[in-house]
């Protein structure tokens, strides 16, 4: 990999580090803003929206964000890469203007409070943490693209995805499976399995795994849930996928053998051992998962009001600690290591403020949704819904198709409150219908390019090496024909 040494590479670094500093920093200001803002709380009688009140209307500027996600990268992508942040802002004033001359600043206030302190943020800085620990871990080595090779770089990040996030784990393993594969002449494969495996369905077994599982998490539902319940659903997707991909990757690199494309092994001398640099973020990673694993136990019975709304004490030493070992993580690895390793804050800013947009506007949608039959959604209400019993089978294909076009996390919390948003009911007689909904929003958000935030990171780093990845419509193709099917087979296992 090369790396700009020159004026404008000490620049890009430069950049780097100010937005870096700047993220977190951010992010650390809020927390402490918070805390003095506790003096400030208001008084009993938390505001009430009530979903039957709502119209359809309401939800356009949602519908409108995740389309200018679908949309703006493919017709208009110079204008979507330079104003993302301005498109995601629009939506979000688009909503909380009209809302609070219709109903008030009290209750968009406390709409807006809510929706960030309990559901935004941590979700962010557990983001931020999981991409700025795993950006500093450098794999660095020799690897030979042969199908063996590959499919074990797939089972580990498959392994791995639960652990340290799909984000981190795709972040991570990425780079070491591009350049083992970059003599070969067939490699979109790879990195659409890549895709389908590290970014998504290998992060089903913890609230760390995939950003839906942590709404779920900081909704009540326990650390270890998806870990028991996730787990044969998950193998059998990713068995199913491992060995399609061995046939598949074999049968071409044999095809590539017989037209002599292979580039000669290098000398015994010229191979350098596997190895990691940055090796003390796999102790920072440890402290991610303790710190949230402890949040999920420690119950100190102290909270916090901000507004009416209330933040429990282990919520905000998580927060600050994962900010604390982000911070470290970033003072502690060599920037060399990070610019070798690809490693900017774009990506992380990018998600930033596009999910801020997000959870603002489904503000209306949830409460909609939680109003039930009285609700304007009614007739989604009714669909995964049968004389007032869950259809698990239509919770998984809803919240599947949906995760593939409107992005997962959102989905989760628009179908978990659907089935009545209560984790004790949902982790208990209602085990099924959680799972499917779980299931769906992490599985299917391989589906399509904007079905989960690294999927689209991946194909732009593989499209910088100069791999040719498919359309937007193209990748569908490729998830139709290869996940569908295993999709309809989970169905019939776990759901019908």
């Amino acid at each position: 990999m090369t790396t700009n040494n020159g004026p404008e590479g000490m620049n890009a670094v430069m950049i780097s580090n100010r937005i870096g500093l700047s993220t977190i920093g951010g992010a650390a200001f809020y927390l402490l803003t918070a805390c003095i803002s506790t003096a400030f709380a208001a008084g009993e009688g938390a505001p009430h929206l009530n979903g039957a009140d709502l119209q359809l209307l309401w939800i356009v500027p949602f519908v409108g964000i995740l389309l200018s996600i679908a949309l703006f990268p493919l017709v208009a992508p110079n204008i979507w890469h330079h104003n993302f942040g301005k498109i995601s802002a629009f939506w979000a004033l688009l909503f909380l203007v009209p809302f609070t001359i219709f109903y008030g600043y009290e209750l968009a206030l406390f709409e807006l409070v809510h929706v960030m302190s309990l559901e935004y943020i941590p979700f962010i800085i557990l983001l931020l943490s999981l991409f700025t620990v795993a950006g500093g871990v450098r794999v660095k080595g020799y690897l030979q693209g042969a199908p063996i090779v590959n499919v074990g770089i797939l089972l580990i990040g498959t392994f791995i995805a639960s652990i340290m996030g799909t984000t981190g784990a795709a972040m991570l393993l990425i780079r070491p499976l591009i350049r083992a594969n970059e003599d070969r002449k067939y490699q979109v494969h790879t990195i659409v399995f890549f895709i389908f495996l590290v970014a998504n369905i290998g992060g089903s077994l913890t609230p760390l795994g995939d950003p839906p599982l942590f709404l779920g998490f900081l909704k009540g539902v326990s650390f270890f849930w998806p870990t028991v319940h996730m787990f044969l659903p998950m193998v059998v997707a990713a068995s199913i996928l491992l060995v399609g991909y061995f046939i598949v990757d074999s049968f071409l690199y044999r095809k590539e053998q017989q037209e002599g494309l292979h580039v000669e092994t290098p000398a015994e001398e010229d191979r350098h051992p596997i190895r990691l640099e940055g090796g003390i973020n796999i102790l920072l990673l440890a402290g991610v998962v303790a710190s949230v694993l402890i949040s999920g136990i420690w119950k100190p019975g102290i909270s916090f009001e901000i507004y009416h709304v209330t933040i429990d004490l282990q919520s905000l030493v998580r927060d600050v600690a994962l900010l604390g070992l982000a911070v470290l993580s970033w003072i502690l690895t060599s920037r060399k290591s990070r610019e070798a390793n690809g490693f900017s804050w774009f990506p992380i800013l990018e998600v930033a403020k596009l999910f801020a947009g997000i959870f603002i506007t489904i503000i209306p949608a949830i409460a909609i949704l939680k109003a039930g039959t009285a609700g304007a959604l009614e007739p989604v209400v009714s669909l995964v819904s049968h004389n007032g019993e869950p259809v698990n089978t239509m919770y998984f294909w809803a919240t599947g198709i949906l995760s593939s076009f409107l992005d997962n996390a959102p989905t989760y919390l628009v179908f978990f409150n659907t089935a009545g948003g209560d984790p004790q009911a949902l982790m208990g007689p209602m085990a099924n219908t959680l799972l499917a909904i779980s299931a769906g929003a992490v599985f299917m958000g391989a589906n399509t390019y904007i079905g989960n935030a690294p999927n689209f990171m991946v194909r732009s780093i593989a499209e910088e090496r100069g791999i040719p990845m498919p359309s937007f419509f193209g990748y569908m193709l490729w998830s139709g024909l290869i996940l569908l099917p295993i999709f309809g087979l989970i169905t019939i296992l776990f759901f019908a």
